[in-house]
């Protein structure tokens, strides 16, 4: 079996690329999401997965791999308006948008590292639908936190929530053998 490390590495490589070519097509126009957008963003992604672990058909080809990238994607995206702050303009330039995308990717990684050790790979013996439920409970917690305008009593913040959303997704590609080599 592959280790967790080299398929994770696998995964992201593949959503850092699509990215990186989305750059090149729309540059960096989704700096003007606000986190809220970015949020529903994400849940229609999910939703969509949910709809297609359901449904006997499907009237779009993409399929959930496709939508799992996009949540990986879009929820970097979200931290690095948490980092950097929301801008009016489209104001990053290819290479400084794929800078901030590595910092967020690194701590991701660096998350799931940890969990993973302390967890002991239990996402391994997990369905690919409760990974999509649990990206949808992150997303109904984040709206409720953004809800509350971002504060939080007890509760991880809304960055915390969007990390494990891509560890989650992660994990369910690498159960899907997307990007098997």
């Amino acid at each position: 079996m592959t280790s967790t490390n080299v398929q994770y590495q696998r995964v992201m490589r593949h959503c850092k690329s699509l990215f990186e070519k989305k750059m090149k097509d729309y540059g960096s126009a989704w700096r003007i999401l606000r986190l809220p957008s970015l949020t529903d963003q994400i849940f229609i992604k999910a939703q969509r997965i949910r709809g297609l672990q359901t449904n006997s058909t499907k009237k779009v080809e993409e399929g959930e791999a496709s939508e799992f990238m996009g949540i990986i994607n879009y929820s970097i995206m979200a931290l690095i308006q948490i980092d950097i702050g929301i801008s009016n303009t489209p104001d990053l330039n290819g290479e400084k948008s794929m800078e901030n995308y590595e910092k967020q990717e690194q701590v991701v990684y660096e998350l799931m590292m940890a969990k993973n050790h302390d967890y002991g790979e239990a996402w391994r013996d997990m369905r690919v639908s409760s990974l999509t439920d649990l990206i949808l409970q992150k997303l109904m917690r984040v709206k409720q936190i953004e809800g509350n305008l971002g504060k939080t009593i007890v509760s991880e913040g809304i960055d915390a929530n969007y990390q494990d959303i891509v560890n989650y997704a992660v994990f369910a590609l690498i159960h899907l053998r997307t990007f098997e080599e």
